[in-house]
């Protein structure tokens, strides 16, 4: 890999921008394949954390001077994000303290919204932040039907036509699949749903690390992901298309702003993160090599990211496949079918001892189902402990894939 890697030398040799890559254990240096669980954070970010705590930490809408800065530093942030997602601008950006309570909070909005026989689709792919939201509205006589997938880990399109209907009002659809990688056809669902008029609601938690985002060129309803799958913070961030959030009946004290994006925020922000999300999208745009706004410079930068982390997966998914003993889950390892994730099973061993066995040599990787439930039950995984994932990150290098391979040698001839 050695030649190809050193085309990507201005990726990884910024790991040294990340204080907890200086990490040991038992001798071995941290290797980080757990970015699907939250990425390490930069210094920037730390920096952009710090500095709101040694400045101008307050509470916000009051009329001296750290106030006023922690509402400016807010309203910056929403736009920075906004040109992290492609949307208009600020007003379509609500900030949660993550994702899943982001989506609870819209869905029992839209459960006040919708009446008795209307339809939700969610799929057997999702996160249970994406299904168990929706499936509770089903006490309010709302029908909830579930997409079904294939043996392969994806989606069933054909289902999926088959199942909308007159009656359908929302889609919930996550991007990529956090448990697998599997990344859908947004485009071509869509499609389908403006057909018959529902809204589309995706969950790109998983994604949004990876491949750059554009909610307006895929005319979006909603999207959801979290800063700290992108080297950022804890928090969950809510876009919404232009006037929907006002359409909706969501829970909210009367003492909280009546519109978007402020309407579903409850309570008092953890502002200091949202100083910390603002630095982090500004990371990913310093990965750029072409561009002056800061939207093309985010594109640019989450360009240059995704081809390096690929060429890192692509090798993990090829020599993990020589292995006798292991099974990889899920589709093969294309750019556009899959998230630089790869999620695999062993033969005569549970992925709790796999992991067990990678952190005695100082590799960091998960197990289980990742509260991916449905789509480990689905694949008849749940009743072998779920499934052994690695994912890869900006900061891990091709000798870290070599160690991680080397280990997994040991691994299988045990």
């Amino acid at each position: 890999m050695k030649n190809v890697f050193e085309e990507y030398r201005d990726v990884w040799s910024r790991r040294s921008e990340f204080p907890s890559l200086e990490r040991t254990h038992n001798g071995f240096p941290l290797a980080y394949f757990d970015g699907p669980g939250g990425t390490q954070v930069p210094q920037s970010v730390i920096d952009g954390v710090s500095w709101y705590y040694r400045t101008c930490n307050s509470n916000t809408h009051g009329f001296f001077i750290t106030t006023n800065e922690s509402d400016a530093m807010i309203e910056e942030t929403r736009d920075t994000v906004a040109a992290f997602l492609g949307a208009p601008g600020g007003k379509n950006i609500s900030f949660g303290h993550n994702m899943t309570t982001l989506n609870y909070s819209l869905s029992r909005a839209i459960g006040k919204y919708l009446q008795p026989g209307d339809e939700i689709l969610v799929t057997q792919l999702d996160h249970e932040a994406n299904r168990g939201p929706w499936l509770a509205l089903r006490d309010q006589g709302i029908t909830v039907r579930e997409i079904a997938i294939t043996p392969e880990a994806t989606l069933d399109y054909d289902d999926l036509e088959e199942k909308l209907n007159e009656n359908t009002r929302l889609v919930a659809v996550g991007f990529s699949s956090n448990a697998i990688g599997t990344v859908n056809d947004i485009e071509r669902i869509r499609a389908m749903t403006y057909k018959v008029g529902a809204w589309l609601l995706v969950d790109a938690v998983h994604y949004a690390p990876h491949f750059p985002l554009d909610v307006t060129s895929l005319g979006l309803d909603f999207l959801l992901c979290s800063a700290y799958k992108f080297y950022g913070p804890h928090i969950g961030i809510l876009y919404s298309k232009e006037g929907l959030l006002d359409r909706l009946p969501v829970y909210t004290l009367r003492t909280q702003e009546q519109h978007a994006p402020y309407s579903i925020e409850t309570g008092t922000l953890n502002h200091a993160a949202i100083s910390g999300v603002k630095a982090a999208v500004e990371y990913v745009a310093s990965f750029a090599i072409e561009g002056s706004t800061l939207r093309e410079k985010i594109v640019s930068g989450m360009v240059r990211i995704s081809a390096y982390e690929h060429l890192l997966a692509r090798e993990i998914y090829q020599r993990i496949s020589e292995f006798e003993r292991l099974k990889i889950v899920g589709p093969s390892i294309d750019v556009s079918r899959r998230c630089p994730t790869i999620s695999f099973t062993t033969e005569g061993m549970d992925p709790i001892q796999v992991c067990s066995m990678l952190n005695e040599k100082g590799i960091c990787a998960w197990d289980g189902h990742f509260y991916a439930l449905r789509p480990i039950e689905v694949l008849g995984l749940l009743e072998k402990g779920g499934v052994t994932r690695l994912g890869v990150s900006l900061y891990n290098t091709g000798q870290e894939v070599d160690r991680l391979i080397d280990a997994l040698s040991e691994i299988v001839k045990v």
